[in-house]
């Protein structure tokens, strides 16, 4: 568990950030968010053709090269993984999923939150059900194995491939695909973008940052560190947006969001479930993949490839609200999910009672 004043600090940085991210040309209330990024990015390598979100995001790349650059630097850099490598790409495509149906990460909930976006409260509750949920499977004896020593080179494949990206983004940007127009034509300069993923990589490295770790923590050990970044961050940005007079309090016509709370709240709590389960949000999965872990690394395989997936087949929501086919693919997560969770008790039990029966 990160370190109360670590943690603090991490969200304020990352609260600054993202004010300083938008007012410089990010999409308004999403100065970072790790899902509507990875799907921008993924839609500048060409892997879904939704014209209005494609660009490369240096935040994600920075991100990644920061928390890697630091862990070798303090001897945290270890390969490791192997433990249920399907089932996490599957929980993470499925965390995607719930995230682009409320259009957004943890991280983006707490900087809507701080801006007025009452539709992200709704998605708090359902982010916090979420976590929940999967708590409770943990509490009962849920896991996903143990993770086995790899050889070093495998755990660094990830974050070089960061690093040979970020190269290639600013020596030949005609590689990639970039909106004209849309939330992908918004952004901050590069190189401003860039530092700012650096320093979050650096930070949420050395912290432990995690927003659904927060929830977690809170309802298994009574901890409250990390859940206080998450108040930070809304604190924050509640600050900038009354001193640059953007706050708005309200449901309607916030930035880049939909006022359907039924699925602002499913949505987020099948990424929250998801998350619990794996053993972080989206922005913890980053910085574990940066750090050698491949469980992660085949965690973000499965956000990257959810992302292109709910824009190649109408899954992902919009300001216009949640297509049919988002609303059955969160309520078919949330059944997925819930078999994940619940079918290793059933198995335990069945061993539990063969044991028995035997003895007798």
């Amino acid at each position: 568990m990160g370190s109360r004043t670590g943690v603090i600090l991490t969200g304020l940085i990352i609260g600054i950030l993202a004010l300083v991210l938008t007012k410089f040309g990010n999409p308004p209330n999403m100065g970072v968010c790790i899902a509507c990024f990875l799907r921008d990015t993924v839609g500048g390598l060409g892997l879904h053709k939704a014209k209005l979100v494609q660009y490369i995001r240096p935040e994600i790349l920075g991100i990644i090269a920061g928390a890697f650059v630091v862990s070798l630097g303090t001897g945290e850099f270890r390969s490791k993984g192997g433990s249920s490598i399907v089932t996490r790409f599957v929980l993470g495509f499925l965390m995607m999923v719930g995230m682009l149906i409320f259009l957004g990460c943890p991280l983006r909930v707490a900087l809507r939150l701080g801006a007025g976006d009452l539709n992200a409260l709704i998605g708090f509750l359902g982010l916090f059900a979420g976590v929940g949920a999967g708590t409770y499977f943990l509490r009962s004896g849920f896991s996903l194995g143990k993770a086995s020593v790899m050889p070093k080179w495998t755990g660094a494949v990830m974050p070089v491939l960061a690093l040979v990206l970020i190269v290639l983004f600013f020596a030949v940007p005609s590689l990639f695909i970039f909106s004209a127009e849309g939330p992908g034509s918004q952004h901050a300069p590069a190189l401003l973008s860039l530092a700012a993923g650096l320093i979050i990589g650096v930070m949420a490295q050395r912290s432990r940052f995690c927003m659904a770790g927060g929830i977690r923590d809170l309802l298994l050990f009574r901890n409250f560190n990390l859940i206080l970044g998450f108040l930070v961050i809304i604190l924050v940005t509640l600050a900038g947006s009354l001193l640059s007079g953007s706050f708005k309090l309200g449901f309607n016509a916030q930035p880049i969001a939909h006022t359907e709370a039924v699925w602002n709240f499913l949505g987020l709590a099948l990424a929250g479930w998801c998350a619990a389960l794996l053993g972080g949000c989206p922005l913890r999965q980053l910085v574990l993949t940066a750090q050698g872990n491949t469980d992660s690394a085949i965690t973000v395989l499965g956000l990257v490839i959810g992302a292109a997936v709910a824009h190649r087949f109408s899954i992902a929501a919009s300001a216009k609200g949640v297509p049919v086919f988002g609303q059955y693919a969160v309520v078919v997560g949330l059944v997925i999910v819930l078999a994940i969770s619940i079918i290793p008790h059933f198995r335990s039990l069945s061993v539990r009672g063969s044991e028995t029966h035997a003895g007798n």
